[in-house]
């Protein structure tokens, strides 16, 4: 029987960032968060789906601004001053995601995310990788790269 290396056991870690939408816990990986930053005023797409807010200037850098509780049907957020953008990178693109609260950044084992339940909603296996019980709160594991790719393809059409 094979032990596992520590290399192994430092790979079975990973570091999420915990935030709350309508009241509900979600995570995303750490890796593809760049800032957290308050909310601030986002200029209009023309034409451009629901869940996008708008553009905003980050250094230069112009990117759209993505309601979270929209893409995941939770309704539409009007932001105010107490929301947060979340900046993350994802496939080489800069987003920012709009919450309503960062909660933590958590250390959890990879392998204690548990499978999103079947509600048979292909929407919800889409967008919940998973959950993770932090204490007595369940925590969906959001999948980024499916929110990236529902904007590309509104965006495609």
């Amino acid at each position: 029987m094979s032990e596992a290396t520590p290399q192994d056991q430092a790979a079975a870690w990973i570091e999420i960032v915990s935030f709350a939408i309508c009241e509900q816990a979600f995570c995303l990986d750490i890796g593809h968060v760049l800032e957290i930053r308050g909310w601030t005023t986002t200029t209009t797409l023309p034409h451009a789906p629901d869940y996008v807010i708008g553009m905003m200037n980050l250094r230069g850098n112009v990117l759209p601004v993505v309601d979270l509780s929209m893409c995941l049907g939770l309704g539409k957020t009007v932001p105010e001053s107490r929301h947060v953008i979340i900046i993350a990178c994802i496939n080489e693109k800069t987003v920012g995601f709009l919450v309503d609260a960062v909660s933590n950044i958590l250390t959890v084992n990879a392998a204690d995310m548990q499978s999103t339940p079947d509600v048979s909603s292909e929407r919800t296996a889409a967008f919940i990788k998973g959950v993770y019980m932090v204490e007595d709160t369940i925590v969906r594991a959001i999948d980024v790269h499916q929110i990236l790719q529902q904007q590309e393809e509104v965006s495609a059409a």
